[in-house]
């Protein structure tokens, strides 16, 4: 008995030292800086032009499902961006939208996807992403009209910073350029001296622009929602990544491949029921899927293999953790479920069409 817990401590270490080693300098605090920027800089009628509740759906939702491709993230690193918009005045739709679909169809996971585990799944993933994004932003809405009442009525209660000096139009979008190239760069596979070179050099850029383009208060005011979003999320995501850690030292993923061998509903639930739980960063959902899973060697239908894809990047034990702080319980839950149940649908259908 003592030695499995002292077993299960230790796993629980190892994954929390494993998630700050890869994730914490390149992933969590660019997106930590980018977050707390949207708070600060973005013009609180832009945000509200296309996210808030009486935006054109079309363009909310169009804008909120593809927003992901272009950033590699996972579903750490789109929780501070998330709490970011929402708090900028986003709807809650377009808010979830963005949210599911940030880390389900970066462009590197995708293509990642298509060349490991074949192009029709990496295909499905994205189309699958894209749609299942906006639907449950859809639903959301219509379930938690209540939120965004809320915020319209409060819109005029939402802080807005004195002291901007006017500056030229082109400022905050380079500035969210250098930002953004940042944390793609600080991702990329390219070799250490380079990537640091180069953030380095945007690092740079990004000082120059806040020199001599920003205030003084409005950079302090982008220091401090850095650290309110920071010390909301950080502790309950370290916390949440050593539970995990102890609970498959317990429960490894290979207790469960004889439940996932066929497209049947329940083999596509159990998959993106253990998607919802596990948690498993961008890109290396693949290989867990591949070999730990046993697609690759057909001990995992593709069925499965797509509803784990859909909705193990979305959500996890960690991020629902994180979630429930940021929307409350009840929105945590509800999103929990509508992407268990349209990533088990969605992966039923995949595997059972033929394709």
């Amino acid at each position: 008995m003592i030695e499995q817990v002292i077993g299960s401590l230790t796993n629980g270490w190892i994954t929390l030292c494993s998630y700050l080693a890869e994730h914490v300098v390149t992933c969590l605090i660019p997106a930590f800086f980018i977050a707390g920027a949207i708070a600060t800089f973005v013009r609180k009628d832009g945000v509200l032009k296309y996210f808030s509740p009486d935006a054109k759906k079309t363009v909310s939702y169009g804008i909120a499902s593809v927003s992901g491709t272009i950033l590699a993230v996972c579903s750490c690193t789109i929780l501070p961006m998330f709490a970011g918009i929402l708090k900028k005045g986003s709807g809650i739709g377009p808010a979830i939208t963005f949210l599911y679909a940030g880390p389900a169809i970066n462009i590197l996971a995708v293509i990642y996807t298509a060349k490991v585990l074949g192009p029709d799944i990496g295909i499905a993933r994205a189309i699958s992403a894209i749609v299942l994004s906006i639907v449950i932003g859809l639903i959301m809405t219509s379930l938690f009209r209540d939120h965004d009442e809320k915020r319209e009525a409060g819109r005029k209660d939402i802080y807005v910073s004195t002291g901007k000096r006017e500056r030229p139009w082109w400022v905050v979008p380079v500035f969210f350029i250098f930002l953004v190239s940042i944390l793609l760069i600080a991702t990329s596979q390219l070799d250490m001296l380079n990537r640091l070179f180069i953030v380095y050099i945007l690092s740079m850029a990004v000082s120059f622009l806040l020199i001599f383009y920003f205030t003084r208060d409005e950079v302090t005011e982008w220091g401090y929602e850095i650290w309110d979003l920071a010390k909301k999320i950080f502790p309950i995501l370290l916390t949440g990544t050593f539970a995990l850690g102890m609970i498959s030292y317990f429960l490894p993923p290979e207790f469960f491949k004889p439940f996932i061998g066929d497209n049947s509903l329940f083999s596509n639930f159990i998959a993106a029921f253990l998607g919802a739980i596990l948690y498993m960063p961008t890109l290396l959902e693949v290989p867990v899927i591949g070999t730990t899973f046993g697609y690759l060697s057909g001990n995992m239908a593709k069925g499965p293999a797509l509803a784990l894809l859909l909705s193990g990047p979305g959500i996890s034990l960690p991020s629902l953790l994180v979630l429930s702080r940021i929307m409350g319980n009840k929105k945590t839950g509800v999103y929990a479920t509508l992407v268990i149940v349209f990533s088990t649908l969605a992966g039923f259908i995949f595997g059972n069409s033929g394709l």
